[in-house]
């Protein structure tokens, strides 16, 4: 049976939240498929959907394979009382029962029975098809390309790091060598070495793969195509072209909105002209023939009839073109000016040997008005701690740090305001007068949609609570913008926009961040930390 993957009509709702309202989708035999859209709109739902972990509310999942299928989640707990083998024999299973029950089988085959030469033949071609005889080999190339080499196979799963235990389940997953893999953010805490063998990997293999990933360098490298989970419509939106066909047709999108709204601008002044000129342009001093008063004014009378008539269809137009409004696209991002001049020497923070006990080492650092900075490196290294202590968000255990002009600061987890309180209260805390005043700054910066305005943040998604945080940072002027990981959570559209909002920002910029692209097109200083140390020369990026 050919390789199969389809929702009909499916819809999937948390508690008052619908996650997916009748959405239908298909992903090809042989596609590559990148899942895509801000936390919390629904990725790793429809991952678990087409790997039959649960069920839709209503319409139907078809995912068949031949060939197996194999599932990675994104947080799965590996039990710690399992050895490496274990886990790696699990993933195996199915290859060593085909094996198992080929060789059973083989004895048999003297007799000559047909029904036993079929299921042979089927079991030897899906064997081989899996690649069953490399198996083991396969293995040890996914450890060693994974950062895994040497890995003792007897070692207990509880003994690993949980990177070494995310790691170890992909390559698991990967040496299996399923028809159909349904990956949840794999790219999740690999190196960069480990990151080009799993491209590469994903390039080269037959079969069919659907990814969910935040990774913009992995979707441009792996994916055929992309599906977006849209949180705000609850709907599935399919890309073709991979990557640079997904940014082509949100530009082509975008220019379309542009232009149906000019369109309707343009109606709606030629019928307010018609409106207002139409009774004016008939000619009041049309000469009276063969003095027929009567026939005259008779004529005269239909005339104005057809004018008036005309008018009042042109008003009735535009009335229902006025109550139907087709609005502009939302203009993109920009972070508002730094307010006045730069400090009289042009330092806006400076950090004088700086530490956190445990966490980050003395560290010195001076930024300058305009200065654009990007600090990457490992998980733990301490530049979340860095930024929240140049923030003051974190008291130094040492050292001191001077701040001039404005600082504003985005946190690797901001969550933009209090359970309870609406999302234009929100985004109004802090602001002078009522909150109903700041409807229209909110408005306008694309994020949201009035619908969202009185809806409670705590019940806002994941990205949703990250797109509030950035319409604080973007209201406000700054000298200095202090961003931890600003592209966690986010869709890949608005990625993009925040990315170029960045580069044309006048202000001072330290951003923290793992994204590879956003590294690659950094033009700027780019330093690296690595165990609370602040490394000054430029890092190479992939």
């Amino acid at each position: 049976m050919p390789t199969q993957i389809s929702l009909h009509s499916v819809s999937k709702t948390y508690g008052d939240r619908p996650l997916l309202d009748n959405v239908t989708c298909a992903v090809s035999p042989g596609e590559r498929v990148g899942v895509t859209g801000e936390n919390g709109s629904g990725k790793s739902t429809l991952l678990r959907l087409l790997a039959g972990r649960e069920h839709p509310d209503d319409g139907h999942v078809t995912v068949t394979a031949g060939g197996g299928i194999g599932y990675l989640p994104q947080d799965a707990p590996l039990p710690p009382h399992l050895s490496v083998r274990h886990l790696i024999g699990d993933a195996l299973a199915d290859l060593r029962a085909i094996e198992a029950r080929m060789r059973h089988l083989e004895p048999r085959l003297a007799g000559g029975d047909p029904h036993l030469l079929d299921e042979y033949a089927d079991l030897a071609t899906v064997f081989e098809l899996r690649g069953g005889y490399e198996a083991d080999a396969r293995v040890e190339r996914a450890l060693h390309g994974l950062g895994l080499a040497g890995l003792d196979h007897d070692r207990l799963l509880g003994g690993l790091s949980g990177g070494q235990r995310a790691r170890l389940h992909l390559a698991s997953v990967l040496a299996a060598s399923p028809e159909v893999l349904l990956l949840d953010e794999p790219t999740n805490h690999l190196d960069d070495n480990a990151l080009t063998w799993l491209e590469e990997h994903l390039r080269g293999r037959r079969g069919t793969t659907v990814a969910v990933s935040h990774d913009r360098t992995f979707l441009e490298r792996t994916a055929t195509a992309l599906i977006e989970v849209d949180a705000d419509r609850a709907a599935l939106v399919r890309y073709g072209g991979g990557y640079a066909g997904y940014l082509a047709e949100k530009a082509a999108a975008r220019h379309r909105r542009q232009q149906a709204h000019e369109q309707w601008r343009a109606e709606v002044e030629r019928l307010t002209e018609a409106a207002a000129v139409t009774a004016r342009q008939v000619a009041p001093d049309r000469v009276m023939k063969d003095r027929n008063k009567m026939a005259y004014d008779r004529h005269g009378g239909r005339v104005q009839q057809s004018v008036a008539g005309r008018v009042r269809n042109a008003e009735q137009r535009l009335r229902r073109l006025r109550r139907d409004p087709v609005p502009p696209p939302a203009p993109p991002l920009r972070f508002t000016p730094p307010a006045g001049s730069p400090a009289p020497d042009g330092i806006v923070l400076e950090a004088e040997r700086v530490a956190v006990g445990g966490r980050l080492l003395p560290t010195s650092l001076t930024v300058r008005a305009g200065e654009r900075l990007l600090i990457s490196g490992p998980n733990g290294a301490g530049k979340s701690t860095l930024l929240r202590v140049l923030a003051g968000d974190l008291p130094p255990g040492g050292g001191e740090v001077l701040r001039r002009g404005r600082t504003a600061y985005l946190p690797q987890e901001a969550t933009g305001g209090r359970p309870q309180e609406s999302l234009l209260a929100a985004f109004a805390r802090g602001r002078p007068g009522p909150a109903g005043d700041h409807a229209g700054l909110l408005l306008s910066l694309g994020l949201f949609t009035p619908e969202h305005l009185t809806v409670r943040v705590g019940r806002l998604s994941t990205g949703q609570r990250r797109r509030l945080a950035l319409a604080r940072l973007f209201g406000e002027p700054a000298d200095l913008l202090l961003l931890d990981e600003p592209t966690n959570h986010l869709s890949l559209s608005l990625v993009e926009e925040l990315e170029a909002a960045l580069s044309a920002h006048r202000g001072a910029v330290v951003v923290v961040s793992h994204d590879r692209l956003l590294r690659r097109r950094w033009r700027g200083t780019h330093l690296s930390m690595s165990d609370g140390t602040l490394v000054r020369p430029p890092v190479a990026v992939p």
